[in-house]
């Protein structure tokens, strides 16, 4: 069994979605999630969904090797669904290849620091791009430069706003992130 640990700071919309999908997987599952924050709606997700989730200090993140040594006893695989720090290098170091994100843009466009959220979709709107949509990438030790496995894309409107973008780039990611996971995860093992 290939066993994933989910990584969310949000609303955990994105989580919820990939742990139904694998669900009755015979091959993937979901064993935990991890937050930073501790208001996170993903807990209530995880509790409705009976999936193990946890909170975690910045210190045990970067500082000492708490969560990494979780990871390595957890997980096959790392998903960042909605994560918003960057992954320390040991981390990284110890998943090659094995860590993905989602990304609500065309990466290179509209990624690094502080490109999260509405923040993306707000510049896509700004800069009057005519499409925009999802990157789901390798997590390496930069913010959204990891090797990109799949972009779908949607088009916009003039009449777009960021919050109807943002729709659009979410139906892209539930439709999407489960399948080309489970399409990674089965072609590597």
């Amino acid at each position: 069994m290939n066993r994933i640990v989910i990584f969310a700071s949000g609303s955990g919309s994105n989580a919820e979605n990939i742990i139904q999908f694998f669900q009755n997987s015979e091959q993937i599952e979901v064993t935990h999630v991890l937050s930073n924050n501790p208001n996170a709606g993903v807990f209530d997700r995880c509790e409705r969904l009976d999936i193990p989730a946890s909170l975690f200090e910045k210190s045990s993140f970067k500082d000492d090797d708490t969560v990494l040594n979780f990871l390595l006893a957890e997980a096959d695989y790392i998903v960042l669904a909605g994560f918003l720090w960057k992954i320390p290098a040991a981390i990284v170091e110890a998943f090659p290849n094995k860590i993905v994100n989602i990304h609500p843009a065309l990466l290179p466009k509209f990624g690094g620091k502080g490109m999260y959220g509405m923040n993306v979709h707000k510049a896509v709107k700004t800069s009057g791009a005519k499409e925009t949509g999802i990157t789901i990438h390798y997590v390496n030790e930069h913010y959204d430069e990891g090797a990109i496995i799949f972009q779908a894309s949607t088009a916009v409107t003039e009449s777009d706003t960021p919050e109807s973008i943002a729709q659009k780039v979410h139906e892209l990611e539930y439709e999407h992130f489960p399948r080309v996971l489970e399409s990674l995860i089965l072609k590597n093992g």
